[in-house]
């Protein structure tokens, strides 16, 4: 849906048509219209890609340096691992939502303040999993062999230590999408999010709340969207790689 949605579903998720109001669903609009004439299957479709591009690059922001910094902790310990790591529980005390929220205050209804806001919420949970795997790897006999051998830590990193860290870093990133997402439909749930017209399915649910005895299917499909992709990717973060 995110990524052919947009080209196989006509239409704009602003376009308002006053005299269709909480129209139910028809041929033009298959999911019937909003409070203001919108279509829901179009404003479905283009927050399916807001929300999926924004929980991707969110994981990827996230990911880059606390895996980063979990190797540099790892590798070099002493002092080094002991800052990394006290700045990692410094962080990790400040509620995830909270520290959001502090960003979000920056800029209200812009996208760059709550991706950065989930990436700094996000890095710590990656650079603890990351110190604390890689550790027991670089201790592996293997490890001490290559370095008893010359070779440098490149080497040692790239074939002992991530290729055995590949399946871990694909469950962090299923379950840090499905984090995202959440958290994004949570903060538009409440309002404090994105604002309108944007098309995003937390501001759609709180936006079509007051007329869910009207229009229960409008209501409840962009909280069914939420639902099955969080459900698909915790189903992908549990299966096993092999």
């Amino acid at each position: 849906m995110a990524i052919a949605g947009p080209l196989l579903v006509d239409g704009s998720p602003t376009r308002q048509d006053l005299s269709a109001v909480l129209q139910p669903p028809s041929p033009d609009a298959l999911l019937g219209r909003d409070q203001l004439g919108r279509s829901v299957l179009v404003r479905l479709v283009h927050a399916a890609r807001l929300s999926v591009s924004l929980g991707a690059a969110t994981v990827v922001a996230a990911a880059v340096p606390g895996i980063l910094l979990g190797l540099l902790a790892a590798w070099a310990g002493g002092w080094t691992d002991r800052v990394l790591s006290g700045f990692g529980d410094a962080v990790l005390a400040l509620p995830g939502l909270l520290l959001v929220l502090l960003v979000v205050a920056l800029a209200p209804g812009a996208f760059w303040p709550l991706f950065l806001g989930l990436s700094l919420a996000m890095w710590v949970e990656w650079f603890r999993v990351t110190r604390a795997a890689s550790g027991a790897l670089l201790s592996a006999p293997a490890v001490e062999a290559a370095r008893l051998l010359g070779f440098g830590p490149w080497h040692v990193l790239r074939r002992h230590v991530l290729p055995e860290m590949a399946p871990l870093f694909g469950t962090l990133a299923a379950f840090g999408f499905a984090g995202a997402v959440m958290a994004v439909g949570a903060l538009g749930f409440i309002g404090i999010g994105l604002r309108p017209p944007t098309a995003e399915w937390g501001l759609m649910m709180v936006e079509l709340l007051p007329y869910y005895d009207e229009a229960p299917l409008a209501m409840l499909a962009p909280a069914l969207c939420l639902f099955a992709l969080v459900l698909g990717l915790q189903l992908l973060a549990g299966r096993d790689p092999r």
